[in-house]
C-alpha cells in the first residue's frame, strides 16, 4: 500500500510539472519567423504566477469549483489566442494587430484565399480554425485542474505560492530597476495585449482620427514644367525598401533592374529615385494612396474613413484644374467603390470597364500589362486629347505573389481574348506559392514588374510623359523580416531636365537605386511633386 501511495505521489507531482509547464509556455511562446509556428525562448508567464498566488490564497477557504476551472479555462483561450496575435502579426504582417480595424478586413481576406487556395486546403484551414481553440481549452482545462488538485494538499499549496510571490516580486522589480539581473525573463503580459487594444478602441471612439488630420497643403502649382505631358502615377503593390536592402534580393533583381534602367535610357529618358516612408506596412495600400494624393497623413482606417467624408483638394483635382483629364486604372477593384468620387477623377476603370478575357493570374485575376494595355488604348494612344493624369495601383506583386503572368511582347495582343499561348499559361499557373517562404515568389513578381514597364517605355518610346513609380508599403514581415523600416522607393522616369534637375534639389538621386534615409514622409512626397512640376502660384 505504501509504495501504492508512493507511485501515485510521484504521478501527482509529475502532471503538476506538466500542467505548469503547458500553462506558462500558452502564454510565454514566441514566433518562428517568417511561418505561424510557434517556439518557446525561456521566458515566464506573468500571468501564470499571479493565477497560482490567488488560486493559493482562495484555496484555503475551499476548492475551486468545476463551473470556476471551466470559466478560467475559457478565459485563457482568449488569452492564448491574444497571445499568439501579439507575436505573430509583426512576424508575417510586420505591424501590430488592431482589432478594431483588422476584424473589418477578415471577410476580404477570407474572400481572396478563397479565389488562390485550393479548396481542400481551405476546408483544411476552417477545420483547423474551428478545432484549435476546442483543443487547446481541453489541455488548459486538464491542466488548470491539476494546478487546483495540487492546492488542496498545504504542502504543494504553499511551495506553489513562494514561487509565485517571488515571480512577482522579482518581475517587478526589473521593471523598477536596471541593477537587478534579466533572467529569469518574462514576456509580455497579455493582459497587457488587450489592455492596448481596449484603449486604441476607446481612442477611435473618441475621434481622436478626427484632431490627427489637419489642414490640407497648397495645391498651387502652375505645372509649367509638365505642361503638354501626360502625368502617370503607379503604386507598385508591396515594392519597398526590402528589395535593395536585403542582399539576396538585390542580387536577384540585379539584372532586371539593369534591364530596365537599360530600357529607360533607350527611349532618352532618364530616372531619378528616392525613399519615403510609408504611412502602412504590409497591407491597407489604400493609406499611402490617400496620404499621398492628399498631402495628408493617414495611418489609420479610421483617419481614412474620417478625410474621405471631407471635401478636400487632391492631386486629382489639381491636375484637372489645369486641363488634365484625371484617371484611376484599377484593376484590383471588382465592385462598386463610391469613395472614389472624393478624389476628383473623371473617369474609374475598374475591373468591369477594362474587359479582361483571358486567362486569371494572382488575387485579381486581370494582369498589369492588361490594365497598362487598355489604359493606352483607350487614354494614351489617341493623338487628339487633353493631357491625362492617371493613377494605377498595381496588382501584380500582391502577397501571395503568383501565380506571376507571362510577358507578351506583342502589346497589341493583351487585348485579345488569347493574350498568351497556352504553354505559357500553362507553366506561370503550375508555380505555387511557397507560404513559408515567399521571399522567391516576391522577387519573380517584382523582376516580372520591372519587365512590363520596360516594355511599356519601349511601346511609347515617341510619347512625352512622366511616369512616377512609388512603392506602397514594404512587402508583409514573412518577406521583409522583423523590425524592417517603412521605407518604400519612389522613381520617376522623364524627359523634362527640369523636372528631374528640381526632384534632385529635394534629395532624389540619380539612377534607379535609392539612397537612405528617406527623403520625407509619403504625405510630404506629394508637395515636393508639386514643386518640380511647376512653379508655385
Amino acid at each position: 500500500m505504501a509504495a501504492e501511495s508512493n507511485h501515485n505521489r510521484v504521478g501527482r507531482w509529475i502532471a503538476l510539472a506538466a500542467a505548469l509547464i503547458v500553462l506558462n509556455l500558452s502564454l510565454s511562446f514566441a514566433n518562428v519567423w517568417p511561418t505561424p509556428a510557434i517556439t518557446w525562448q525561456g521566458e515566464l508567464s506573468v500571468e501564470l504566477a499571479l493565477c497560482i498566488l490567488v488560486l493559493a490564497i482562495t484555496s484555503r477557504f475551499g476548492a475551486a469549483s468545476r463551473t470556476l476551472l471551466s470559466c478560467l479555462a475559457a478565459a485563457w483561450v482568449l488569452l492564448v489566442i491574444g497571445r499568439y496575435a501579439e507575436v505573430t502579426a509583426p512576424a508575417l504582417y510586420g505591424r501590430p494587430v488592431n482589432l478594431y480595424w483588422d476584424s473589418r478586413h477578415v471577410s476580404a481576406v477570407v474572400a481572396m484565399l478563397a479565389r488562390v487556395a485550393s479548396t481542400w486546403r481551405l476546408v483544411l484551414a476552417l477545420l483547423v480554425a474551428a478545432l484549435v481553440p476546442v483543443l487547446i481549452y481541453i489541455v488548459l482545462r486538464w491542466a488548470l485542474g491539476r494546478l487546483a488538485d495540487a492546492m488542496r494538499d498545504p504542502q504543494p499549496r504553499r511551495m506553489l505560492a513562494l514561487i509565485a510571490g517571488g515571480a512577482l516580486l522579482w518581475f517587478a522589480g526589473q521593471r523598477i530597476t536596471s541593477r537587478l539581473p534579466g533572467t529569469p525573463a518574462f514576456s509580455t503580459p497579455v493582459t497587457v495585449t488587450y489592455a492596448r487594444q481596449l484603449r486604441l478602441l476607446t481612442g477611435e471612439l473618441t475621434g481622436r482620427a478626427a484632431r490627427r488630420l489637419g489642414p490640407s497643403p497648397s495645391f498651387d502649382s502652375n505645372l509649367a514644367r509638365v505642361r503638354g505631358a501626360d502625368v502617370l502615377l503607379f503604386f507598385v503593390e508591396s515594392y519597398g525598401a526590402v528589395s535593395y536592402d536585403r542582399p539576396e534580393f538585390a542580387a536577384d533583381l540585379a539584372a532586371g533592374r539593369a534591364q530596365f534602367d537599360a530600357d529607360i535610357r533607350a527611349t532618352g529618358r532618364e530616372v531619378v529615385s528616392a525613399y519615403v516612408e510609408s504611412p502602412t506596412f504590409g497591407g491597407n495600400s489604400w493609406l499611402a494612396h490617400i496620404s499621398f494624393l492628399t498631402g495628408i497623413e493617414v495611418r489609420d482606417e479610421d483617419a481614412n474613413v474620417l478625410l474621405m467624408a471631407q471635401q478636400r483638394q487632391t492631386l486629382a483635382t489639381a491636375f484637372a484644374q489645369h486641363g488634365y483629364r484625371s484617371l484611376a486604372i484599377m484593376p484590383g477593384l471588382q465592385e462598386q467603390w463610391p469613395e472614389g468620387a472624393f478624389y476628383g477623377f473623371g473617369a474609374i476603370y475598374g475591373a468591369a470597364e477594362l474587359d479582361y478575357r483571358g486567362p486569371p493570374f494572382g488575387w485579381w485575376a486581370i494582369p498589369d500589362q492588361f490594365a497598362i494595355a487598355r489604359m493606352d488604348e483607350r487614354e494614351v494612344a489617341p493623338r487628339e486629347r487633353a493631357p491625362v493624369f492617371v493613377f494605377f495601383p498595381t496588382t501584380g506583386t500582391h502577397t501571395p505573389f503568383r501565380p506571376t503572368a507571362p510577358y507578351q511582347p506583342d502589346w497589341a495582343r493583351m487585348l485579345t481574348d488569347q493574350p498568351y499561348d497556352p504553354p505559357d499559361v500553362e507553366r506561370m499557373w503550375n508555380q505555387e506559392p511557397d507560404w513559408l517562404n515567399l521571399g522567391p515568389s516576391y522577387v519573380q513578381a517584382l523582376r516580372a514588374t520591372y519587365v512590363t514597364l520596360g516594355g511599356y517605355l519601349r511601346h511609347r518610346a515617341d510619347r512625352d510623359f512622366i511616369l512616377i513609380l512609388i512603392g506602397d508599403h514594404q512587402p508583409p514581415a514573412a518577406v521583409s523580416g522583423t523590425g524592417a523600416s517603412w521605407d518604400v522607393p519612389v522613381h520617376v522616369i522623364a524627359s523634362r531636365p527640369g523636372v528631374l534637375a528640381a526632384l534632385r534639389a529635394h534629395g532624389f538621386r540619380p539612377g534607379l537605386t535609392p539612397a537612405h534615409p528617406a527623403i520625407s514622409r509619403m504625405h510630404e512626397l506629394m508637395p515636393a511633386m508639386l514643386d518640380a512640376f511647376g512653379e508655385r502660384e
